[in-house]
């Protein structure tokens, strides 16, 4: 009886295992949605257990009530378009505007100013760097202390009364969405708006109680009504002086 050899069977390749998703249009598409439906909860699902996704870094606190007024007119001028708070962790980045930033640096933005082009510099780490009255001739005209500056003149701002009447409701509604406002803060809001514009605030230390690092201005407010560039040369000042970034780091290496 003889035996007839015979050759085994090819070996399916790879190809022939993935033809019926490039063949079947059904097949992949149902098979792209069990992907992305996998990899989606698995993205999502750990998020439910934590009660928060920002680290907390001590010195983050809420805007005092002045700093607060120079956010809303900061946001309704629209610099946000024009000047970033976001410094990238790159060398160019870092070198140039200093530590980048953290998240928990924005936790009590609303809305958060992050931004993605800059026509102008980052202004994440401007606090303290430059003086009131640099930073008012410069609101007022620009071009006279940065000669190259494209910014327009807000020579208006100095000339506009700071409209305050609604800065407690502002604070209401941010405590709701999370932000640390006590009805103390609320109840004060007035006081540390006139405490906070004074060169040398007797009740600066109460202020300081409820708004660590606040800084007092000498824009006069015990004299005359304060501007809406008062207001937002506060804000300006604060940014990037709440963090104390030599410690947070140090904490960082030792981990």
């Amino acid at each position: 009886m003889s035996v007839t050899n015979q050759a085994p069977p090819p070996k399916r390749s790879l190809w022939d295992h993935h033809a019926i998703f490039e063949k079947n249009s059904i097949i992949l598409l149902l098979g792209v949605l069990l992907v992305v439906a996998i990899g989606g909860l698995v993205e999502v699902v750990p998020l439910f257990f934590l009660k928060s996704t920002i680290e907390k870094v001590d010195g983050v606190r809420p805007k005092t009530p002045l700093e607060l007024a120079g956010f809303d007119i900061y946001v309704r001028e629209g610099c946000y378009l024009c000047h970033s708070q976001m410094i990238r962790a790159l060398r160019d980045d870092v070198e140039r505007y200093g530590h980048y930033s953290l998240a928990s640096e924005s936790m009590y933005d609303h809305p958060f100013q992050w931004g993605s082009k800059r026509n102008g510099p980052d202004i994440a780490r401007i606090g303290g760097k430059y003086s009131d009255d640099w930073h008012r001739d410069h609101l007022r005209y620009p071009q006279a202390v940065v000669p190259a500056s494209i910014m327009p003149r807000y020579k208006f701002l100095e000339e506009t009364p700071l409209n305050a009447q609604h800065i407690q409701a502002n604070m209401r509604t941010l405590a709701l969405t999370g932000v640390p406002y006590t009805q103390e803060m609320i109840d004060k809001a007035a006081d540390d708006i006139a405490t906070q514009g004074t060169a040398e605030p007797a009740a600066l230390a109460e202020l300081q109680a409820r708004y660590p690092k606040a800084i007092a201005h000498d824009f006069g407010a015990d004299k005359h009504p304060l501007t809406e560039a008062d207001a937002v040369i506060a804000y300006l000042q604060q940014l990037g002086t709440q963090v104390d970034f030599k410690v947070y780091d140090n904490k960082a290496n030792i981990r």
